[in-house]
């Protein structure tokens, strides 16, 4: 079944908005837009995240498509997290969204 913009029981927006909601996805897409990283350096870079948490993140990142998993031969082998091609297309709308918080969200939301 094709959904349209207007489909009350669907709606695109909502959809991938769900893909970025978590505690610290926003934050690992920052991280991630600076290239690829190791899972150890991501847990470094974000103090307050357990490394279950971060390790739940990304593979839900991952399961979406949007964050790549390379293993690399080695003793011990080397993980690396890279955004994908369609990871990396959400650079844009991440950064206008964070101009757009950074303009109205005083007053508007209490950060904890």
């Amino acid at each position: 079944m094709r959904h349209t913009y207007h489909d009350v029981e669907f709606c695109a927006t909502r959809v991938a908005l769900s893909l970025l909601a978590g505690k610290w996805k926003p934050i690992l897409f920052f991280h991630l837009f600076a290239g690829p990283r190791r899972f150890s350096e991501l847990w470094r870079d974000i103090p307050r995240v357990s490394k279950k948490v971060l390790l739940e993140q990304l593979r839900q990142l991952e399961a979406a498509g949007l964050v790549e998993r390379t293993v690399h031969n080695g003793f011990p082998p080397e993980v690396t997290y890279q955004l994908s091609a369609k990871g990396a297309e959400l650079g844009p709308i991440l950064r206008r969204l964070d101009e757009w918080a950074v303009k109205h969200i005083e007053g508007v939301v209490q950060i904890s």
